[in-house]
């Protein structure tokens, strides 16, 4: 989100409409699969990646490995792993935004489909790239899940690096939502403190390009951006740090490969939630859930809210509804409408909502769905490459942008 974007809106509620452009109604029944239906049979696959859109800038590297005849999953794993690597990146691995005690816990999976195979980790500490953890778990032990601290021993024991994962940014973001709880708790210096000293002056921290817009924003954003210049976050960096720490993001990346031969893979991997509770996995790490593949049929994966998600199993719903007979559009729409379902299609629970699903089936055909469609602006995406490398904008169910949760938290006054 650019700066300039998130400042002009943060004084206008999300725009939250029912029947969006699939015309879906609070209350209507859910499609039933056609049992005449079959999932198509495929006499030439074709080579073809799908992940989320913080992929777009590493499915290139990850493409040219399907294309040389390298494995799906490894192929789909060089994908997800630029994001692992970089410190910029605070959706996962490496810069992640960490839990609520400033400590990056990270989550994935992974389905083998040539092998029906799967492998999965959660809630694993000092190690940047988890999904190709979750593929050593799949290959190198008897289960197929490992959790905490057993996981992270485990992938010492293979070789991989341990690291602090906290990187001064996500560290400086941490401390910034540390300091909306400060009427709560006792971070900070107190008064008697040497290093105490009372707010800056809003002119002080602010550029004169952004002095109008800053002050035409709630006290709360203009202390908060006083507070980010305190803590040494850059001026163009402030308000993007404002928004992570009051709308806590769901770091997450899904991929998905087909090849040639009709092989088929699937990865996840995230630091979850931002401020979460210790120990908290979403439904990154949850084979069925966050990734599933079957060789026979395709493949799905999802991000956006973990818990809502992990209750419609929603990565092994698509891909049971493809088999029998649903397109992937139709499969993935099914699937949000479970969702919307859980709550009765109350609106103003959905509202707060997020739900993303990648879905890709074993003849090349694919589909991504979301059950808000964004701004008119900026409407939800994926990426997609065949051979070309690109964004495709997303299927929704509902029309509108979702309003954020928490809500907006209690602020020192």
């Amino acid at each position: 989100m650019k700066r300039r974007d998130f400042i002009s809106g943060l004084a206008v509620t999300s725009a939250v409409a029912a029947a969006g452009q699939t015309g879906a109604k609070p209350g209507e029944p859910m499609q039933i699969p056609n049992p005449s239906k079959q999932v198509p049979r495929v006499d030439h696959a074709k080579n073809i990646m799908i992940c989320s859109a913080n992929g777009y800038s590493y499915i290139d590297a990850g493409f040219e490995k399907l294309r040389g005849g390298a494995d799906t999953l490894d192929s789909a794993i060089t994908v997800v792993s630029g994001p692992e690597n970089d410190p910029n990146d605070d959706s996962v691995g490496l810069g992640g935004l960490p839990n609520e005690e400033g400590v990056v816990e990270l989550d994935a999976c992974c389905m083998h489909g040539p092998t029906r195979r799967a492998g999965s980790v959660g809630g694993v500490r000092d190690i940047k790239n988890v999904a190709a953890v979750s593929k050593a778990v799949m290959e190198h032990t008897g289960h197929v899940m490992l959790v905490g601290e057993g996981a992270t021993r485990f992938a010492v024991a293979l070789g991989f690096p341990k690291e602090n994962l906290l990187t001064d940014r996500s560290r400086r973001i941490w401390l910034l939502w540390k300091e909306t709880h400060s009427n709560q708790d006792w971070w900070g210096p107190g008064l008697a403190d040497p290093n105490w000293k009372p707010p800056a002056a809003m002119s002080s921290n602010v550029a004169p390009s952004d002095m109008e817009l800053v002050k035409s924003q709630p006290a709360h954003i203009q202390k908060l951006y006083s507070a980010a210049a305190d803590l040494g976050i850059a001026p163009q960096d402030r308000m993007d740090a404002i928004h992570k720490v009051l709308y806590p993001p769901t770091g997450t990346i899904n991929c998905s490969a087909l090849n040639e031969k009709g092989e088929m893979s699937s990865v996840t991997t995230t630091s979850g939630l931002a401020w979460k509770l210790p120990g908290r996995c979403g439904d990154s790490p949850i084979i069925g859930a966050g990734c599933y593949c079957d060789q026979d049929v395709g493949a799905a994966g999802a991000t956006g809210n973990g818990e809502e998600n992990i209750k419609v199993a929603g990565g092994h719903t698509i891909v049971e509804n493809m088999r029998h007979g649903m397109s992937p559009e139709e499969a993935g729409m099914d699937a949000l409408k479970r969702i919307s379902r859980n709550y009765n299609h109350d609106m103003t629970r959905l509202s707060y909502l997020n739900m993303f699903y990648y879905i890709l089936r074993k003849d090349g055909a694919y589909a991504g769905v979301s059950l808000w469609s964004g701004r008119g602006d900026g409407p939800r995406r994926y990426c997609v490459h065949d051979g070309t490398r690109r964004y495709e904008t997303a299927k929704y169910l509902y029309e509108g942008v979702a309003k954020n949760w928490p809500p907006m938290p209690q602020l020192p006054k």
